[in-house]
């Protein structure tokens, strides 16, 4: 087996989704304490359930796994709730349903930094992870959606832009604190999408495909990990090459 976490206690937020769950398994494999902290949870002793929505519940997870281990090592916000409308077009979003999703993806990610950043500076040691995405970085190809009922939210934008820089923002506070905090901005993810999308993203992709979670994991897992002890502050892009066109 792997070592390159091993003994690490590592806390996936959203760790039973598409990604969290490639997420958790590559942290697993590599001899880490992969924790999904999930609304929906499948094992009693690696699974806590917990709603990022509500601080009550952020703050609850933190203590239960502090108390349990008596650290958090590793950090990953990935969890990605959002309202029934979410997709609406940009003329059509209401102020409620624009308050509810900032407050979800945006500010109880900065929550969670918060309750955990307690616990990482009783050791002087830790690393976060923000999971944005290449829509944080640069603006949106609007023709691969011709032909389709999706439409990429506004808000969606705005959300994972402001994380990548409230990542450096927290880099450089804690990084004195050895505490450290970087972002992963993953492309296109394959989901069953409908074939026109698809075959769009893929044609213009410099890779030619859309990207799979074990694209993702493992690029996770070294952020986490001490090989990656002197990055901080780093938005890391895996994308297959879109962002490079």
């Amino acid at each position: 087996m792997d070592k390159l976490l091993e003994n690490k206690v590592i806390v996936v937020t959203g760790g039973n989704g598409l990604l969290g769950s490639a997420m958790i398994q590559d942290i697993r494999n590599k001899g880490g304490i992969g924790i999904s902290a999930d609304l929906n949870i499948n094992d009693t002793e690696y699974s806590i359930k917990c709603d990022i929505t509500s601080l009550n519940s952020i703050k609850e997870t933190v203590k239960d796994i502090y108390d349990k281990y008596g650290r958090i090592d590793g950090w990953v916000n990935n969890a990605y709730p959002r309202t029934a409308d979410w997709g609406s077009d940009f003329l059509d979003i209401k102020e409620e349903s624009l308050d509810k999703n900032v407050k979800w993806q945006l500010n109880s990610y900065i929550l969670s930094c918060q309750e955990v950043i307690k616990v990482m500076l009783k050791r002087n040691s830790g690393s976060i992870i923000n999971v944005a995405s290449i829509y944080g970085v640069v603006g949106n190809d609007f023709t691969i959606y011709e032909g389709t009922n999706l439409n990429p939210p506004a808000a969606y934008t705005a959300i994972k832009g402001g994380l990548i820089n409230f990542t450096r923002y927290l880099a450089s506070k804690y990084g004195k604190d050895g505490i450290r905090v970087n972002t992963v901005s993953p492309g296109g993810i394959f989901d069953n999408q409908v074939k026109e999308f698809v075959e769009a993203y893929e044609a213009k992709v410099p890779l030619k495909r859309m990207g799979k979670p074990d694209d993702i994991a493992p690029s996770v897992s070294f952020l986490l990990s001490d090989k990656a002890k002197y990055i901080t502050g780093h938005n890391l892009i895996i994308d297959g090459g879109w962002t490079s066109i």
